[in-house]
């Protein structure tokens, strides 16, 4: 069995899942990838499960009955993967704003036990995405810079989805008290990492929108990110036990 998991979220991913799953399967590092698919009505899962046929011991999916946002979904693939052997656990899009390519960069500081948790960062030297338009540019790098001064966090891209984790990084979590789903989810388990004093560091990456499909970004993400940021931070003031129970 392989050491790396890659844990993909889907909701109607129907135009990139297969691409995605391809390209990760061609990696030398020997991944393996669990889909975790919130009933996409455009027939996401059957796509994964008719492709694993010939990936049986390496491609998994977790087909979940609605959808709940990102962060539960992320949190039963987390679930599913420390019932199992993996030492490294990644999170990705699957619509290729995050190159696979990558993936062996991440992986390299983990295997080499040089860090515990590794952000692919759009933002560690300067600003790298492609085909953004300058708004959603302006909004995702201040809502980074709006965490890092709320919260202290020495992380420059503070909601990359593009994570990996050595497993007693989520073996420390308290999955039970994870409050947020979308960008304040990346946020508060890069908080929670940080405060439990765990290693990290940020590679460079290039971020390229999606060119299929269609994109989950919404007002209530980032209502519930410019907020919840704030009631993370003071939650955290009382929470004399953090490092403990977070």
């Amino acid at each position: 069995m392989s050491k790396a998991l890659v844990i993909i979220p889907t909701f109607n991913e129907a135009e990139n899942i297969v691409l995605m799953l391809e390209a990760i399967m061609n990696l030398p590092e020997h991944f393996s990838v669990l889909v975790v698919d919130d009933n996409s009505p455009d027939g996401t899962a059957v796509l994964v499960e008719n492709f694993m046929k010939s990936y049986s011991d390496r491609i998994f999916i977790v087909k979940r009955a609605k959808k709940e946002g990102l962060g539960v979904a992320y949190i039963a693939g987390f679930r599913w993967a420390l019932q199992r052997a993996y030492s490294f656990i990644f999170e990705m899009d699957a619509d290729f704003s995050h190159n696979p390519k990558d993936l062996s960069r991440l992986l390299a500081p983990l295997s080499a036990n040089q860090t515990d948790m590794v952000v692919g960062s759009r933002y560690a030297k300067g600003i790298h995405v492609v085909n953004w338009p300058l708004l959603r540019i302006l909004i995702s790098y201040g809502a980074s810079v709006y965490a890092r001064l709320v919260t202290g966090i020495p992380i420059k891209d503070t909601t990359s989805g593009f994570v990996g984790y050595r497993r007693e990084v989520l073996e420390a979590l308290n999955f039970d008290k994870i409050q947020f789903v979308g960008y304040a989810f990346q946020i508060e388990l890069k908080f929670k990492t940080w405060k439990k004093q765990f290693r990290f560091v940020e590679i460079p990456i290039i971020f390229t929108d999606r060119v299929r499909g269609d994109s989950k970004m919404n007002t209530s993400i980032i209502s519930e990110a410019v907020f919840g940021i704030i009631e993370m931070k003071i939650r955290s003031f009382f929470n004399k036990n953090d490092r403990a129970s977070s």
